[in-house]
Parts: C-alpha cells; sequence; structure tokens
C-alpha cells in the first residue's frame, strides 16, 4: 500500500494491525482519483473513516490543501499520524480519534467546509447517506464538494440524498463506489435540506 501520485508519491504506508480495517486498495485507489481529480487546486479534504488514512493522503499528494482524519479505532488514529508524518504532512493534517457522528457535530463548530469528502465505513454500516444529511445541515459541505462513498457492491445507496445527487458510480467485484456532488438548485441555506423519508 502507498501513496500514487504527487508530492509524496511511492512513499509506503502502513496498514492497521487485525482483520477490523479494510485498506482501499492502491487499484481502486488510483480509479477512484483519476476520476474525481487526479489532481487538486487546494481545498480541505475529510477522511471520516480514516482507516490507514490511505485517501486523505493521497488527496493531499495531490494538491489538496489540508485533511483531516477521524477513526473511532485508537489503532487506526496511531497508524494514520505514522503515515502522515512518513508522507511529511505532518502541517498539514489534523487527526482525532471520535465516533463519525460526534466528529461531524465537532466540526460543524469549527465552521469548516470540505471541498473532498471520503466515507469507508465498515461494511456493516449502511447510513452514510445519514451521515451526508447530518454533514449537509451542518454546512460542512462545500457546494463544489466531491464526495465519495466506498461500500459493499451488494448495498444500493439511493440516487439523491437531500440536495446531494449520485454523480458517478464504480464496481470493483465486492467493492462499489458511490460519488456524490452537490445539485445547482441545492438550498443555499443548508438547514432547508431535510432527509426525505
Amino acid at each position: 500500500m502507498r501513496v500514487i501520485s504527487g508530492t509524496a508519491r511511492g512513499r509506503s504506508l502502513k496498514p492497521v494491525p487485525g482483520m477490523g480495517t479494510r485498506p482501499t486498495t492502491d487499484k481502486v485507489k488510483e480509479a477512484l482519483f483519476s476520476m474525481i481529480g487526479p489532481y487538486f487546486d487546494g481545498g480541505h479534504a475529510l477522511d471520516l473513516f480514516a482507516g490507514t488514512g490511505g485517501l486523505g493522503i493521497e488527496a493531499v499528494s495531490r494538491g489538496a490543501e489540508m485533511a483531516i482524519f477521524v477513526d473511532k479505532d485508537p489503532r487506526a488514529v496511531e497508524v494514520v499520524q505514522h503515515n502522515v508524518e512518513v508522507a511529511g504532512m505532518k502541517e498539514q493534517c489534523e487527526v482525532y480519534r471520535n465516533d463519525a457522528r460526534r466528529a461531524i457535530k465537532a466540526l460543524t463548530k469549527r465552521g469548516i467546509q470540505f471541498q473532498l469528502i471520503f466515507l469507508d465505513p465498515p461494511y456493516r454500516l449502511k447510513d452514510a447517506d445519514e451521515l451526508l444529511m447530518s454533514m449537509w445541515n451542518g454546512g460542512l459541505i462545500a457546494r463544489d464538494a466531491t464526495i465519495v462513498v466506498e461500500h459493499d457492491a451488494r448495498h444500493q445507496y439511493p440516487s439523491s440524498v437531500g440536495p446531494l445527487y449520485v454523480w458517478k458510480l464504480a464496481d470493483y467485484g465486492e467493492i462499489a463506489l458511490t460519488m456524490y456532488k452537490v445539485s445547482d438548485d441545492a438550498p443555499v441555506d443548508a438547514s432547508q435540506a431535510v432527509l426525505p423519508n
């Protein structure tokens, strides 16, 4: 597992010990970034179920200004801190141990908006759409944001979540990527958006 392109290209990333974390393979990561980038001109990235931190690190390597990593597993947090250091990105990255929902509340208070959001929750969790709605209502999603949800290919996320719509879908065997963008007619005031029943 390595950084594929950009300023930290070729740096090896350490995996999280045990079987609880499933890192995005280099093949899927390469395909993903060729679809959403491949390079960025600044912007903030959020890696919400960070695991190894591979997606957020790749985003910063390819030009994102900074990344915030969140994981509730203490081993994953240690690994992300190690990988951020190996990639030479300590100044551009913040790493937190937290539950995803609590992290969204904490980030909302800070008033940060993200242009890139990665959600790669454990496959047993199928509530990424609810988390996205919380992020939208909290003002965390920039109007030009790209959001990537990595999930079990047998699960299908809705074609729209409030003002977000599916921009691209990609299938890699057992893994699927559902990518959302903000629709042009999304309300300016995020609080007007509600999760459909």
